[in-house]
């Protein structure tokens, strides 16, 4: 059977096929997992040079970006971008900034509806209808997940099916599918075995393939054999340019660690380890783990759950899951989150959400900005900084249980000793306040579905409750009135209930994760 011939071709030529008013997906996260950096870098160039293309509409399923130069940090030019659609902003800061200065279009949508728009928009279906977004920023009722001032088409709204209330979000006509694999066979099947994430780059391609567009692959290796057909994570058929890279590094972090996709590769990594009020708060949020759960888990302070399953030897008898499609291991931290030492299984990451949506995940742990005396959290947008959502809507929507965990407050100073906590400066900015000033977790929501959530700080635990925050826990040592009450704008509810922290979690000994004997 005689196949289409894709062309290898530069970086250059390939985004000279890119016209005025695309729409271009981009497929990828974070900093440099599956990215085609090469490709973005001369898209930005080109128009740098020559003023073209002009006015494109971009998306991305996932952020991409390393907080400075690369990734979308490449194309964020006036001009060149009209409208940027992103499930999260904060690696990118210049195209964040071109939005704060409304030089640009631009939405913040949940990153695993954004993944599910991409499988539909590939299957001709008119857009995704979910619950997902409801009563968050993202509800039009609420922002319609819009950025800025000039942004006034509403993208997403309301649908009643049989008496309950979803959301609707639009396919999209995608003219440009640009994606990353690891190599290519003699008939351009993209293969990605060393990539930390598979992503929606099917989706993404056969979305802009049914719609007449074209796909440009970047690789790090082209090969002259046929590969085996069950490694195939792109077809050949659906590739129009491939650009090589040779030096392509696995992330903009790591240029190659076999431990991010074998399961039996030994690593180390000295950022597996827990210091200071994160080690603190960490270790309070792991007595919330029951054997055999699944437990999510989102970038920044949450992410440290692992380690102290690690380090109490029970990690094994725990399912990580991340957003980005991998399970089983132990994710990465800090910029290089996304990523999985040791993953038993890397799924696309709609799939990931599918599980996610469905309400298969036990316990969530996620940051937190902002709490306000409703229980709703802001953990997308706070002052100036624009960080946008991710997959937290997604996943905080639809756990049995949610554990928020972050500082108490800003630019606080503490001593820490294995009796407890010694506040020597209260901070300079509250946390929970009256009124956060985004909702990215809605806590109507949370009630109306009976979900338990729990906000865990190193002074203090609090708990949802229909009336209200209910102050839970307190560490030993933390002076309530001065250190918890005075640096909040409400006050919680407190009742015979309250105790302190178990004083184990402020010891160099282990908690004893799934003894009998553990106190929460």
């Amino acid at each position: 059977m005689k196949v289409k011939i894709f062309q290898i071709v530069s970086a250059q030529e390939a985004v000279s096929y890119i016209n005025d008013g695309d729409t271009v997906v981009f497929g990828g996260a974070g900093a440099g997992h599956a990215v085609a950096d090469k490709v973005m870098s001369h898209l930005g160039k080109r128009f740098l040079e020559t003023g073209l293309p002009k006015n494109l509409k971009t998306i991305h399923p996932c952020g991409i970006g390393d907080n400075d130069a690369k990734g979308l940090n490449h194309v964020a030019h006036e001009g060149l971008i009209e409208t940027n659609i992103g499930g999260f902003w904060g690696n990118a800061p210049k195209m964040s900034s071109l939005a704060k200065q409304n030089k640009i279009k631009g939405y913040n949508l949940p990153q695993g509806v954004l993944s599910h728009v991409m499988r539909a928009s590939a299957s001709g279906k008119p857009g995704v209808i979910t619950k997902v977004g409801l009563k968050t920023f993202v509800d039009p009722d609420v922002e319609g997940g819009k950025i800025n001032d000039i942004t006034k088409e509403d993208l997403v709204s309301h649908i009643e099916i049989k008496g309950e209330d979803y959301l609707f979000y639009p396919s999209f006509k995608v003219d440009v599918a640009i994606i990353r694999g690891t190599s290519i066979d003699i008939e351009g099947n993209l293969t990605m075995e060393e990539e930390v994430g598979f992503f929606s780059m099917l989706s993404i391609a056969q979305a802009a393939k049914v719609n007449g567009g074209i796909v440009i692959a970047q690789v790090k290796n082209i090969n002259k054999s046929h590969c085996e057909p069950g490694r195939v994570k792109v077809p050949g058929v659906f590739i129009d340019y491939v650009v090589q890279d040779e030096t392509q590094e696995m992330t903009f972090i790591s240029s190659f660690d076999k431990a991010l996709v074998c399961r039996d590769e030994p690593y180390a990594s000295e950022a597996l380890s827990l210091e200071g009020v994160k080690r603190i708060i960490i270790r309070r949020a792991s007595l919330e783990l029951k054997e055999g759960a699944f437990v999510n888990l989102g970038y920044g302070m949450s992410d440290g759950v692992p380690i102290v399953a690690q380090q109490e030897g029970v990690a094994d008898k725990l399912t990580f899951m991340i957003e980005q499609g991998p399970s089983g291991g132990l994710p990465t931290t800090g910029l290089n989150f996304g990523a999985m030492y040791n993953p038993s299984s890397i799924l696309d990451d709609g799939y990931q959400f599918d599980f996610f949506q469905g309400g298969g995940l036990d316990i969530a742990y996620l940051g937190f900005a902002q709490i306000d005396q409703y229980g709703n959290v802001n953990s997308s947008r706070f002052g100036n900084v624009l960080t946008g959502c991710g997959g937290f809507i997604d996943i905080s929507q639809n756990a049995k249980k949610v554990v928020f965990c972050g500082s108490f407050a800003v630019k606080s100073e503490q001593k820490i000793s294995e009796e407890g906590l010694e506040i020597i400066h209260t901070g300079k900015f509250k946390k929970f306040i009256n009124k956060v000033e985004q909702i990215t977790f809605s806590s109507e929501y949370a009630l109306d579905n009976k979900q338990e959530v729990l906000y865990v700080t190193e002074r203090a635990v609090f708990q949802l409750t229909p009336k209200g925050l209910l102050l839970k826990e307190i560490a030993a040592g933390v002076d309530i009135q001065k250190d918890i009450i005075d640096m909040m704008e409400f006050t919680p509810i407190i009742d015979n209930s309250l105790t302190t922290f178990n004083s184990n979690i402020f010891k160099q000994s282990k908690l004893g994760l799934f003894q009998e004997n553990v106190i929460v």
